[in-house]
């Protein structure tokens, strides 16, 4: 007699997955987070936060950054999938794969290309160092921008186009009306996926020369003067804030039905 695995046995590896590399360490950061030197509780790590006038700088500072490369990413990658999801070539597929295609390519050999371009553009990349940061960071998450946005406007029923048209509405009206808002979704999932990781991906900044501090390059600093407690605060307040930056961009699930954005 065979026996079947059930759907929850197979969930099985999945959970102690989750349960050993991120509940398990999730433990050990709000332990430390909010327990002093001696281990006993206290809320100093957290006064520390909203006190150092570095850690805000910092923080402001990766807002800044994550928001400046979240729009020139969202403005270079919307019409780039606006124009393969509507093309008519049949190598649109291609194209596509074109785009994401960097994606597969390992970061390090990226960024250090890309060093090397901007050395001979600019001569000494420490004159620019936020401009710097914008183009690495753009280079590094266009294609997480691109790929959700064409997804969505490739799965949208061009039906809904013809009858904008044919009740009167010009090319503007229908991208405005229609397109736009049925597309959001891709977006907000596209802005998700660059916002949030280009708040702490500090590598982009070291490859670049930039010596700029971001709030993974402050954890970091932490961590490396065995301040494992400040650095588990920040890492908890900035868990925080992602999380609530996902619960106000996730979109409603009746968006992404047909039409539904439309209502």
């Amino acid at each position: 007699m065979k026996y079947r695995f059930s759907r929850k046995q197979l969930a099985i590896p999945y959970a102690l997955f989750l349960l050993v590399f991120v509940a398990a360490p999730l433990v050990v950061i709000v332990y430390y987070a909010l327990t002093g030197s001696d281990g006993t509780p206290t809320a100093d790590n957290f006064i520390r936060f909203f006190s150092d006038p570095n850690t805000l700088g910092t923080l402001l500072y990766s807002l800044i950054l994550a928001l400046v490369t979240t729009c020139v990413c969202l403005l270079i990658a919307y019409p780039v999938a606006y124009a393969l999801a509507f093309s008519r070539l049949k190598a649109s597929s291609v194209l596509v794969m074109l785009f994401i295609m960097p994606m597969w390519i390992n970061f390090t050999l990226r960024l250090t290309a890309l060093k090397e371009i901007l050395t001979l553009i600019e001569g000494n990349l420490a004159f620019h160092p936020f401009l710097n940061s914008v183009i690495g960071m753009t280079y590094d998450f266009l294609p997480f921008m691109i790929l959700p946005i064409y997804n969505q406007l490739e799965r949208l029923d061009k039906s809904l186009l013809e009858a904008a048209k044919d009740l009167g509405a010009g090319d503007a009206q229908s991208f405005i009306k229609v397109t736009l808002p049925l597309s959001m979704p891709g977006v907000v999932s596209g802005i998700a996926m660059v916002f949030l990781p280009a708040m702490t991906n500090y590598v982009v900044l070291d490859m670049l020369y930039n010596s700029t501090y971001i709030m993974g390059s402050l954890i970091g600093s932490y961590f490396a003067a065995y301040d494992w407690h400040g650095g588990s605060m920040i890492s908890l307040i900035l868990l925080a804030l992602i999380c609530i930056f996902t619960l106000l961009t996730k979109s409603d699930e009746g968006q992404k039905t047909r039409g539904g954005s439309l209502v």
